[in-house]
């Protein structure tokens, strides 16, 4: 049995960057892992940051390389009935943008900093539960080299995704559970081949959505609408593109360049929160708390925002013996929570073909006609896109 301040369960960018800002006001913590660290680094995952997540990786003093190397985007571009349109977010915004940068990178920067400072990942180490929640002492059960093992904890932090312990470690009753699963997915595609544009592409096509995005300026990600049943295997890299091609308008079209995959998969859609967030001296972070469609790049940016209440709550526990910001952390949370799952709902229902129905068509391209047309729609999409500010949590 060991013992720690904060136990944080997921070595994800979450609990990575919650162990980091934790460490820089002294707060000591431990993590642990199902996963082995190569997996971990090697997941292939979204790239869109908001101002609000860059500014707190900057705190963490893990932002360095993110400035140096990350894309700034301060525009949008919105492809239908043939035309693609471009938002200017920065200019409805007062100057924001977005940053692209792989969370692969970005989990590097937070693993690299957290062992540099003596921090303790134990990997390979799966969490079996969570005990003693509302006790002054939780424990977390955990795994490592086949042996059963415990850390005394303050606090515990589970940061350990959708399918993680922490949330199940909860009584059904004591936890409600919203979810929309959508009757489409997204088959994706990375490839070493310069991005079609120098911002991201979101097109509306009578044949369904289609993705333009990139990691970089040499390593492009696109992705394209199919069915729930569908299977990696039905699709070679040739009918990738020409289904991408097809949704794209001409111009845009015939700018795309091909090569081999290096990763493809597809993604089911869906929106899942949980609600309350704390749960005596546990905390649910991230997927563990909420997944939203990644229509809107929310996900990754939703588990930053939870982060910085989390971490602010329990800085002001043990430097002021406060115990009002960690009362507030659920309800803060979940009202960044459900504008962000708002935001993607709506903008999903945008984007993808979800019928047959002439009608319901003509009112997405009614829709876009409007919002690229009018300066307030614009305004209200880009406050959205770039990212709601953080609630003030002092």
């Amino acid at each position: 049995m060991s013992r720690t301040q904060v136990g944080i369960i997921g070595a994800g960018p979450s609990g990575l960057l919650l162990a980091r800002l934790l460490h820089l006001h002294g707060i000591e913590s431990v993590i642990v892992e199902r996963q082995s660290r190569e997996h971990v680094l090697g997941r292939i995952r979204a790239g869109v940051l908001e101002q609000g997540m860059a500014r707190l990786l900057r705190e963490a003093q893990v932002g360095a390389r993110m400035d140096r190397e990350g894309l700034v985007h301060g525009g949008v571009n919105l492809a239908f009935d043939g035309r693609n349109n471009r938002i200017d977010m920065a200019a409805h915004t007062g100057g924001q943008s977005v940053i692209i940068y792989g969370q692969t990178e970005l989990t590097l920067d937070l693993v690299e900093a957290h062992l540099a400072a003596g921090g303790l990942i134990h990997y390979e180490s799966p969490a079996l539960a969570v005990t003693d929640y509302d006790t002054a002492r939780p424990r977390i059960i955990y795994e490592q080299n086949g042996q059963r093992q415990e850390i005394v904890c303050d606090f515990v932090a589970g940061c350990d995704g959708y399918h993680g312990v922490a949330r199940h470690s909860i009584p059904t009753d004591k936890i409600t559970l919203f979810e929309k699963i959508y009757p489409f997915g997204w088959l994706g595609i990375l490839s070493d081949v310069p991005p079609v544009n120098e911002e991201l592409i979101y097109a509306n096509h009578a044949a369904g959505f289609a993705l333009c995005s990139m990691r970089s300026h040499t390593r492009s990600r696109y992705y394209i609408q199919c069915g729930l049943d569908d299977d990696v295997a039905n699709w070679t890299d040739d009918a990738f593109w020409d289904a991408l091609r097809r949704r794209l308008p001409t111009a845009v079209a015939e700018k795309v360049t091909t090569g081999p995959r290096l990763e493809m998969s597809i993604a089911p859609l869906r929106s899942f929160v949980a609600e309350p967030m704390r749960f005596g001296r546990l905390f649910l972070a991230g997927d563990a708390a909420h997944i939203v469609p990644p229509t809107g790049a929310k996900g990754l940016n939703l588990a930053a925002s939870d982060i910085y209440y989390l971490s602010r709550a329990l800085i002001a526990h043990y430097q002021e013996k406060r115990t009002d910001l960690l009362d507030r952390y659920s309800a803060a949370a979940l009202r960044r929570v459900w504008k962000a799952i708002r935001f993607s709902w709506w903008f999903t229902g945008l984007m993808h073909r979800f019928d047959d129905e002439p009608f319901n068509r003509r009112l997405q391209v009614a829709e876009l006609d409007y919002l690229t047309g009018s300066d307030a729609a614009q305004t209200v999409f880009a406050e959205n896109y770039v990212g709601l500010p953080y609630e003030q949590f002092d």
